[in-house]
């Protein structure tokens, strides 16, 4: 009896293993972005973003995280690092970390689908210093 119980506890704790061992997150798919049509502006609506959620102490600024997205460094960094693929928006390394497809979702407060449509767009008009 006692035997029995103990095969029993022990295929129940493999088990548990196994099928906990199943279930990782290895991905966030985020659905489609809705889509801008106006021009985004990068002084506009591309640097508040990284004001209000990148550029803050010990991320994204100078002395932090790369890029540094800081106001006067952000284009720069952005370019000079290959973060942006001005064929192919959806393969930008700034998209992918933004919706999560790469690497943890940033900015670290969560996803912000409006801030990844203006990302997405802004880089799909040609990713301009304008």
């Amino acid at each position: 009896m006692f035997h029995k119980r103990a095969v029993q506890r022990v295929i129940l704790m493999y088990g548990s293993i196994l099928f906990l061992a199943s279930c990782y997150k290895d991905r966030t798919v985020i659905a489609e972005v809705p889509e801008i049509t106006r021009t985004v502006s990068f002084s506009q609506d591309i640097t508040p973003i990284f004001n209000n959620s990148c550029s803050m102490s010990g991320c994204h600024n100078a002395g932090g995280q790369v890029p540094n997205l800081s106001t006067t460094n952000a284009f720069n960094s952005l370019i000079v690092g290959n973060y942006i693929d001005k064929n192919n928006a959806t393969n930008s390394i700034l998209y992918l970390k933004m919706t999560g497809k790469r690497g943890i979702p940033m900015p670290v407060s969560g996803v912000n689908k409006d801030y990844n449509a203006l990302i997405y767009a802004w880089i799909k008009q040609g990713a301009s210093n304008n």
